[in-house]
């Protein structure tokens, strides 16, 4: 067997990463990523489908909709090989120019995802800005003409990438950071001179700024022309046909600029630049407060809305704003002062609130089911069920379980002693977290720590998932399908803010249980994004996808009339 430990023998096999620490596991971590797979492929071959037998699809703003499904397509199939491979054998070496291939094929549907969604905005302006002539400019002809051409674009952009990677030499690294090949990952490993591919790279960077820039200014024309239309009415249905496109683009970019900001920068050692890392913190926070105070403002002041669905919402809203302020001082002290110290009683107290208002949104979403169960399934008695006091009594008791069940363990960890190690590993106090510095027998919060666990989240989604298991099958027996799709569509917010709550639940406590071996960036990151995520996107989706919402805050700020 070759040894390639000097920098004379150029290593023949790369090896890519899976999650470190949780080789036992693969088996289970490849049933969701083939599960998102799967979704992700019979999405796309779905729409690719409808829209070639649909005539009345065949418009400009859906052939650009068939080039996103086909990019998206090409996405998936080029990292699910070296992805499946790595979690069900095990299997984690790839030759070098395997590797090369599938870092093209990566980054070049990668860049026509981009393109594509300029192209889409492009469509949206001239759809908005010049509407009787929009079926005249982006004939069948030009659209087959603009997809060629950025095609070509892109292709052009990320050739040089192979190239430029053959000619490096690879000596004593050959370990790559994922569980697939991506150019600036495989450069790392050169021990030959890579400026080349660090100063084109960075070119390529740049030059797909400008198709966000180019996103950019088209919504900002677009707004410029909506805000000019007399009628309100008519101002909200061009609103309304830029959402889906809005929603593609944060979906493309917010993950790219979080990964790039993640390779640039991370979280440890990196003290120094902690004031520039608080600027993404306080725009979560921004945008969870103001979201937040904006959907409990809309509720509170149209009368159309004092309803048992929105007076829920309300109560999640006022969990979430807890949940953000239970969190937000020790974060920022952490971010902009470095001031990394918490006595043990205010360590305790925060840690108290976090847990409460965790296991508070979980009662809540609880409610939010029965109300969806209610009013598709009892319709006639609806507002005879949920009148003001039972929604009342529920909204308390849910609050009065979540106080209940998280008060003992503040009254236990104060029992423990603490005696060598005392640096938590997140910017705020978390039970488990407080528990692994005891040297003390920490068996009683242990167990009541797994029984709470149990007792609330694990009840919670076994009550939630069982009403909609009724749900459907009340709505299965409605004759018109017309109707289905309406009753369907009023469980679609609260299906979304159950998953926005329970899959960074679940992914916590899987890399609190398995990933020991972990980076403690990984453990940083899902803490934070099992904590904001909630309340930054809670008041999004709700704004988005309910129609009374989004009238009602259109109304607030002078958008729409009242009726």
């Amino acid at each position: 067997m070759s040894v390639f430990n000097t920098s004379e023998v150029e290593i023949a096999t790369f090896f890519l990463t899976g999650i470190p620490g949780m080789e036992h596991a693969y088996l289970w971590i490849s049933i969701t990523i083939c599960f998102v797979y799967l979704i992700s492929i019979l999405g796309n071959c779905t729409i690719l489908y409808f829209i070639k037998t649909e005539t009345s699809l065949h418009e400009p703003m859906y052939y650009f909709l068939s080039m996103l499904a086909f990019s998206d397509l090409g996405l998936c199939i080029s990292s699910l090989p070296t992805m499946l491979r790595i979690f069900l054998f095990n299997a984690t070496s790839i030759s070098p120019d395997a590797c090369i291939a599938q870092e093209f094929f990566i980054h070049e549907f990668t860049a026509m995802e981009s393109s594509v969604l300029v192209i889409m905005s492009m469509d949206r302006y001239i759809a908005i800005g010049n509407p009787l002539r929009y079926t005249s400019i982006l004939t069948t002809g030009r659209i087959i003409k603009i997809g060629l051409a950025f095609a070509a674009l892109c292709i052009s952009l990320i050739l040089p990438f192979p190239f430029i990677l053959k000619r490096l030499k690879f000596c004593k690294k050959s370990l790559l950071s994922h569980s697939y090949c991506l150019h600036q990952d495989v450069m790392k490993l050169a021990c030959s001179d890579n400026r080349i591919n660090f100063i084109y790279g960075m070119f390529v960077a740049i030059f797909s700024l400008f198709f966000l820039l180019f996103i950019f200014v088209s919504y900002i024309l677009i707004l410029k022309i909506v805000l000019g239309i007399a009628s309100h009415k008519g101002r909200l249905k061009v609103f309304n046909t830029c959402v889906s496109h809005i929603c593609a683009v944060l979906t493309f970019y917010v993950p790219i600029i979080t990964l790039t900001s993640l390779h640039r920068f991370g979280f440890p050692g990196l003290e120094h630049i902690h004031s520039w890392l608080s600027i993404p913190f306080c725009v979560a926070y921004l945008i969870a407060f103001i979201g937040n105070v904006t959907i409990l403002s809309v509720v509170w002041i149209e009368s159309s809305l004092h309803q048992p669905m929105y007076y829920f919402l309300s109560i999640l809203a006022l969990t979430d704003l807890g949940m953000s302020l239970s969190t937000l001082p020790t974060m920022l002290a952490v971010l902009w002062t470095n001031s990394r110290e918490i006595q043990a009683n205010a360590c305790y107290a925060q840690l108290f609130f976090i847990h409460t208002f965790t296991f508070l949104e979980s009662s809540v979403l609880l409610a939010m089911a029965f109300d969806r169960f209610v009013a598709i399934c009892r319709p006639l008695h609806y507002t005879t069920i949920l009148t003001n006091s039972v929604i009342c009594k529920i909204g308390l008791a849910c609050l009065l379980r979540s106080m209940g069940v998280v008060l003992p363990t503040p009254l236990l960890l104060r029992r423990y002693h603490y005696c060598h190690v005392n640096a938590l590993s997140h910017a705020f106090c978390l039970h488990q977290d407080v528990l692994k510095l005891s040297c003390s027998d920490a068996r009683v919060n242990s167990v009541y720590g797994l029984c709470v666990v149990i007792v609330t989240l694990g009840v919670d989604s076994v009550f939630i998932l069982l009403s909609y298991v009724l749900i459907l099958n009340a709505v299965l027996g409605i004759a018109s399908p017309e109707e289905r799709q309406k009753a369907l569509n009023t469980c679609v917010s609260h299906i979304s803010v159950v998953l926005i709550f329970f899959v960074p639940v679940i992914g916590v406590s899987m890399v609190h249980r398995f990933g020991k071996h972990l980076s403690p960036i990984v453990h940083i990151l899902m803490a934070d994004i099992y904590l904001l995520l909630p309340p930054v996107l809670n008041p999004i989706v709700y704004s988005v996808r309910t129609k009374q919402i989004r009238q009602g805050i259109l109304r607030a700020f002078g958008l729409e009339r009242r009726s």
